[in-house]
């Protein structure tokens, strides 16, 4: 058995603390592991309770680091998983901590799928083959991939998508408007009979208000 020695303040803006044992710095952990195990100087460590200590502080970090990175925007499981394991965490962490946030509805491929969907619909429309691609890519199942993105409209998309852009385009030569928004919906995976109809139509709409 170790007898704890002293508890103090790790340096830096972490919340960590350092454990003395037997007047010797062992380890440190996470403030809120030392506050539920309620460590105290004095009390006795046995083998076992300090490589559960570990164990829980493996944890706990993760568990703020996943936090973290899901506080810029949802994210996937399998991103959640492979950002997780990039920093470092072990296996059993990282599917403790998976577990845990789809129990609070953090983590939630379903409702990532949708939120994907939506703000590309809203802010950078494209084809809904590319958004099947990105979602694949993001590690999402093909049965709620096609849930959420049948619903995509590519007609719809190419059309919203034309007029942001060519607001940005001259209206003096027809060949030109034509290669350079024709080029802007082929890349974001519009299909040859939706782009050509979309630039006639955004063509046709924008002479008129000239």
């Amino acid at each position: 058995m170790n007898r704890i020695t002293a508890i103090r303040a790790g340096k830096g803006r972490r919340k960590r603390v350092n454990i003395f044992l037997d007047g010797r710095f062992a380890f440190s952990l996470e403030a809120e592991v030392a506050i539920k195990e309620d460590l105290k100087v004095g009390q006795e460590l046995s083998a076992s309770q300090i490589g559960a200590l570990a164990r829980s502080d493996q944890f706990h970090r993760s568990l703020n680091a996943a936090v973290h990175y899901l506080s810029y925007r949802p994210r996937s499981e399998f991103e959640l998983r492979q950002k997780l394991h990039q920093h470092g965490f072990d296996g059993d962490s990282v599917e403790a901590v998976i577990v845990k946030l789809k129990e609070q509805g953090l983590v939630d491929d379903m409702a990532f799928a949708q939120f994907w969907k939506d703000n590309r619909e809203s802010f950078s429309p494209r084809s809904q083959r590319l958004t099947r691609l990105e979602l694949g890519r993001k590690g999402v199942a093909d049965d709620i991939i096609a849930q959420v993105v049948d619903a995509v409209d590519d007609e719809s998309s190419a059309y919203r998508a034309a007029l942001s852009k060519a607001r940005s385009l001259p209206l003096s030569d027809y060949q030109s408007f034509r290669r350079r928004l024709g080029g802007y919906l082929r890349r974001r995976g519009f299909g040859y009979g939706v782009v050509n109809h979309t630039v006639e139509r955004v063509w046709q709409e924008q002479g008129e208000q000239v």
